[in-house]
């Protein structure tokens, strides 16, 4: 059964251009990742307070298309605080141009690090 609501909070929406398109006039699925991998980061230094990597990204299954003008909406939930990283689930949506229909096209979870100015792990702060 579809999940009929995302899972967390929006935290980045853009609008889907032709550029970003294939052969075929779908999205590519590389530019959907990057969009989660940002929202992922945005929460994460949050969470953080401060700068984070990614270190990892779980298992990603497309489940529908992203088309031209389709707005994908990216949300996300901290899983996980360990001592220096975080597991961060990421759904991104697709609210599809022509209907406003709201479609989950991909999830996964990433585990992001803080790092320091030096680019060494740090600990997350406790809350």
């Amino acid at each position: 059964m579809d999940q009929e609501t995302p899972r967390g909070e929006l935290t980045v929406r853009t609008i889907a251009m032709p550029a970003d398109t294939n052969a075929n006039g779908d999205i590519f699925g590389g530019w959907v990742m990057s969009r989660m991998d940002q929202a992922g980061g945005i929460a994460g230094a949050e969470r953080a307070h401060g700068r984070v990597v990614t270190v990892a990204v779980d298992a990603m299954t497309f489940i529908r298309p992203v088309k031209v003008g389709d707005v994908l909406c990216v949300y996300t939930e901290v899983e996980k605080v360990g001592r220096t990283s975080m597991k961060i689930h990421i759904e991104a949506w697709a609210q599809r141009f022509t209907t406003h229909h709201r479609e989950k096209v991909t999830d996964a979870t990433f585990t992001f690090v803080a790092i320091d100015d030096q680019g060494r792990p740090r600990e997350v702060p406790k809350a």
